[in-house]
């Protein structure tokens, strides 16, 4: 799996990825959203470019133009319901792309130990398509997997990409075991540790409440 860094390159990403961080900003959920949609806006960028493309003839007033596309049909994915605004941020960009949603959520069976359940799947088919996956949070990476398999009734995507906000190292090397080897993983920064309750360190805490509110757990 190749992983492709954003955060390795001083851009105006950083900007986003520290307000996202930073607990004074996190009390507007409407900032906290808008900055992770900023931050898909920037990974579907910076993923069209590895995208082929086909020359098209475009008439404008004054004579035709020729223009390079994006050739493949393409499908987002996200993981409900933190992936939300991470969708909309990619869906800004290829906004004629097909659509997946699909619910996947931590049941906890004790304090610090957890299965992740999958449980919705609204999607067309995959099948010879490029399938863009988008999760905020690359933790333990066992959401992505879990995922995955889930989505692989739907048929076999020609290429696969992965986006995501924040990960951790643990989460990388879970998930390039378990994807196809020319699957591309672009996220926006990594952090070295997961705590005991496998949530990234120093992260930003849990996305999903963060953009929607708290929630009870089950």
């Amino acid at each position: 799996m190749q992983v492709i860094n954003l955060g390795e390159n001083q851009s105006i990403l950083n900007k986003f990825i520290s307000e996202l961080r930073d607990v004074s900003a996190q009390a507007d959920r409407m900032r906290f959203r808008r900055n992770i949609e900023r931050v898909g806006e920037v990974l579907g960028y910076e993923l069209s470019k590895a995208l082929s493309y086909d020359s098209v003839a475009i008439k404008t007033p004054l004579g035709n133009a020729t223009c390079n596309l994006p050739k493949e049909d393409i499908v987002i994915c996200s993981i409900l319901r933190a992936g939300l605004p991470l969708h909309q941020g990619l869906l800004n960009y290829f906004d004629t792309a097909e659509n997946t949603f699909i619910s996947a959520y931590r049941h906890h069976t004790s304090e610090n130990e957890f299965e992740i359940k999958v449980e919705y799947l609204a999607s067309p088919s995959l099948e010879n398509k490029t399938l863009i996956l988008a999760d905020p949070m690359l933790a333990t990476g066992r959401s992505f997997v879990n995922v995955y398999n889930a989505l692989k009734e739907m048929g076999t995507p020609k290429e696969i990409h992965l986006a995501s906000v924040i990960g951790s190292q643990q989460g990388i090397d879970y998930i390039s075991k378990h994807f196809p080897e020319k699957t591309k993983l672009w996220i926006a920064t990594v952090d070295k540790e997961l705590n005991d309750k496998g949530y990234i360190v120093p992260g930003l805490g849990d996305a999903g409440d963060l953009a929607f509110g708290v929630k009870l757990q089950h």
